[in-house]
């Protein structure tokens, strides 16, 4: 990556900031899904809430099974682009978004019994075939961030065993799981002991079980074999279907953000302002905190040139990081942020007015960039009133 320049020049013609997403990385993804699905026979799901770009759905849809969403909004759109299985899950629904969410679904997952009681009179009455399942917490926490870890102390996400409802599994065809997060299959192993442990003694009854995401499958290091010794372990003991949710792995190292060196100013160090902005444009920059990695960059002090690189929003903390460089930037450059398509673009927002970044396709093989999509003025008014 760090040496094709003929990325580097196609990628820096285009205006900015804009994310680009390249359908052969993305591509490569699918085979190594797609493999993972003819060895084990497990169904593999899209996270509409990692990447939501319905215009490549008819590619995914060729490897994939379905999409697994968190919102009537995200249903809705796997039902009419993607078309094949929806799964829905939230930590809670109303009426009004369950009775849109129920037109949508070939899977809902309640977060509690309590919501399963409260939507079965309704479920009872729709003509729609659903299956419906209970997500679980098995208590096992693999992730550092408590702000992503599922099974944090105090967790609201799943049903813990000592809260379980085994008289109210009547109606219910499976459970799910989300404890991952980025992770290889070391830790899905130890989650399902942990599972098993608790919650296996009732999946002899069920249909399916849902492995949640988090798999970071299309890792160089991902230990693919234990993954489908995993799955293959569990529809031999417990004859069910299993599902996996990724987002991130779909998309893995298949995008880009470009941006534009607007400013260079003095501070306590040299600091770049950038079109771009980590509170409109890549808030998983602040969130988590994220790092995303810049071809020709490296960290401070590793390189000449150290520069914090900034957003353009009046958020004093809009900082992207602090990158050092063989050369000096200059106002103008193009820097070409990579892996830039798993929770980027379905979390821009539009604070100071600042427009949301166009998109691309790439196509390495014809050199081709084919816009997708610009944001104008009409965008950033559409969503007040």
């Amino acid at each position: 990556m760090e040496n094709n320049r003929s990325l580097i020049n196609d990628l820096s013609a285009l205006k900015t900031p804009s994310f680009v997403i390249s359908t052969e990385d993305l591509k490569n993804n699918l085979n190594i899904l797609e493999s993972i699905k003819k060895r084990t026979g497990c169904k593999i799901l899209l996270a509409l809430k990692a990447f939501a770009i319905y215009t490549l759905f008819p590619i995914i849809r060729k490897s994939l099974d379905g999409v697994c969403a968190s919102s009537q909004d995200e249903a809705r759109l796997g039902r009419e682009e993607f078309n094949k299985e929806v799964h829905c899950y939230a930590a809670a629904f109303s009426d009004v978004e369950f009775k849109s969410i129920i037109r949508f679904s070939d899977h809902i997952v309640f977060n509690s019994f309590n919501q399963w009681r409260r939507f079965r009179p309704f479920i009872n009455k729709s003509p729609q075939k659903t299956s419906y399942g209970i997500r679980i917490n098995p208590e096992h926490s693999e992730g550092t961030i408590p702000l992503y870890d599922p099974c944090v102390k105090g967790s609201r996400l799943g049903v813990r065993i000592q809260d379980f409802e085994a008289h109210e599994l009547k109606g219910i065809s499976g459970l799910h799981f989300h404890t991952l997060c980025e992770h290889n299959a070391d830790s899905l192993e130890r989650t399902l002991a942990a599972f098993e442990k608790s919650f296996g003694k009732y999946l002899f009854d069920l249909d399916w079980l849902n492995l949640g995401g988090g798999h970071l499958i299309t890792k160089n290091d991902y230990d693919i074999e234990l993954l489908c010794h995993l799955i293959d372990y569990l529809k031999r003991k417990y004859h069910i279907e299993i599902y996996l949710e990724p987002g991130e792995a779909i998309v893995l190292n298949a995008g880009y953000f470009i941006s534009t060196v607007l400013d260079i100013i003095n501070s306590d160090i040299p600091t770049a302002i950038l079109d771009t902005s980590a509170a409109t444009h890549m808030p998983d920059v602040l969130e988590i905190p994220y790092r995303p990695h810049i071809i020709g960059s490296d960290e401070l002090g590793r390189k000449k040139y150290s520069y914090r690189l900034s957003g353009m929003s009046c958020l004093s903390g809009d900082n992207i990081g602090v990158y050092s460089f063989d050369n000096p930037l200059r106002i103008d450059d193009k820097l070409i942020f990579t892996d830039m398509a798993h929770y980027t673009m379905v979390k821009t927002n539009t604070f100071n007015g600042i427009r949301l970044p166009s998109i691309f396709l790439y196509d390495a093989e014809t050199k081709n960039n084919v816009l997708l999509r610009d944001f104008n003025y009409d965008d950033y008014k559409s969503r007040l009133s």
